[in-house]
């Protein structure tokens, strides 16, 4: 039974009597949660492509943005698809759909390595992560069904919480094994040598990144295993009736889910968006290698993970909405510093607001979901597709930087979007009721 008080203004909530997950969901419960492992080390693996490409092939901040354009564009493609397939079948249908195009596009960065053009890189990628755009789509629901409602949102930042152990990882790899084999040479060096010599460093370069996925590959065919054999609960329903355009209708119609869509899509452009230029700004900023750089990124990934277990605790206390609220607030201010602060100050704030996002994604995500009931699924991938934002404002960033020749100026596209997702927790108890 859940309990409540006010002190100092602040809901206090205590669940501690309430379970996390239902009797026999714990082995479930666990292996969905290492897919939040899982998609957590690919996305932080692409973010450091996008310093691995413009060294590699000199390109500008636009191109390599293209980078998260088609990985975030399959996102958005594949959501709606996502929840199509498991409605009409399974949780379970879906996430061994999304784990085989994972394996697949990881798996073909092998050729495209061979070939050494961009293009075959992007394919790749959005191949991958359409594979993680329906694994987002039926673990995130799935994890919110594996328990009582009143937890719900805590189980679901428990589980989100072993995303950035899964991004740490992914950063991990790619420092050791793709960014500490770049060559150091620059755009005007580069441009000056010979064709083959040039082709010569490229092609060593882009091994290491495709021994970096494929390496992964084989290990993500041992979790599609796992999951293949483990009797998974099931999620009952009113209906399998894909009433889909009704469902869109009672969705739209929905101010609450509405405006957790946007918040959404600003947070992935802030998240996105802070961290595909971490390395940029840290080189500028301190004169770093882009494997030295990638240092201050990890740090920031770390104290991302960390943060999100702080906030989970803090659930038990104080409100999503009002925690969701504090760390949009924290993430303006620490983005105010990374654009007008020099050096150190600048890069330490850039840090800090890592822990600021830690618990915004899976908090927009549950405050979203509430009281959807058979439109879940299609609203979740609403919420995923919402993920979009990380390819096209982090693209804005990239134009911004180009146009204006300062990194530091980039950085006013995140700043707007943490304003847009303390707007959001501010409104969203009045929205839930109906009152705006």
């Amino acid at each position: 039974m859940e309990k409540t008080d006010n002190v100092m203004g602040i809901m206090k909530k205590t669940t501690d009597h309430v379970p996390v997950t239902m009797p026999g969901n714990k082995w479930p419960f666990i292996l969905i949660t290492s897919l939040f492992f899982l998609w957590g080390l690919a996305n932080n693996m692409t973010d450091t492509l996008l310093a691995a490409f413009k060294r590699i092939m000199s390109m500008t901040d636009f191109q390599t943005s293209w980078i998260q354009m088609a990985f975030y564009g399959s996102y958005f493609l594949l959501a709606l698809p996502a929840a199509i397939l498991v409605k009409k079948y399974t949780y379970k249908s879906g996430v061994l759909v999304g784990l085989g195009l994972f394996i697949i596009g990881a798996l073909l960065f092998y050729p495209a390595s061979i070939s050494m053009v961009y293009g075959h890189f992007l394919v790749a990628l959005f191949i991958l992560a359409g594979g993680l755009s329906i694994l987002e789509t039926a673990a995130n629901p799935y994890i919110i069904s594996m328990g009582p409602e009143e937890t719900a949102t805590r189980r679901l930042n428990l589980a989100q919480s072993f995303n950035p152990i899964g991004s740490i990882t992914g950063i991990l790899l790619s420092k050791f094994f793709i960014l500490s084999n770049l060559n150091l040479l620059d755009a005007g060096e580069r441009a000056k040598m010979a064709p083959e010599e040039l082709k010569d460093i490229q092609s060593g370069e882009l091994t290491s990144v495709m021994g970096t996925y494929v390496g992964v590959a084989f290990f993500l065919l041992l979790i599609w295993i796992l999951v293949k054999i483990t009797k998974m609960p099931m999620v009952r329903e009113k209906t399998k009736d894909l009433d889909i355009m009704g469902s869109i209708k009672r969705l739209l119609s929905n101010r609450n889910y509405c405006w957790s869509v946007t918040a959404q899509f600003f947070y992935m452009g802030a998240q996105i968006g802070l961290w595909s230029y971490t390395i940029r700004y840290v080189m500028q900023e301190l004169g770093k290698s882009e494997d030295d750089a990638s240092v201050y990124y990890l740090a920031s990934i770390v104290l991302f993970s960390g943060s999100r277990f702080v906030f989970t605790a803090l659930m038990k206390y104080i409100t999503p909405r009002k925690l969701l609220f504090i760390a949009a607030a924290l993430g303006s201010i620490c983005t105010l510093v990374v654009i007008h602060g020099k050096g150190m100050l600048g890069v330490v704030a850039l840090v800090l607001a890592s822990g600021c996002m830690s618990l915004m994604f899976p908090t927009i995500y549950g405050l979203g979901m509430q009281k959807l009931g058979d439109d879940s699924k299609i609203g979740g991938s609403g919420l995923i597709m919402a993920i979009l934002g990380g390819a096209v404002l982090t693209s804005v960033q990239g134009m911004v930087s180009d146009a204006t020749g300062s990194i530091h100026l980039s950085f006013f596209v995140p700043l707007v979007c943490f304003l847009i997702v303390a707007i959001y927790s501010s409104l969203q108890r009045n929205l839930q009721q109906g009152l705006t």
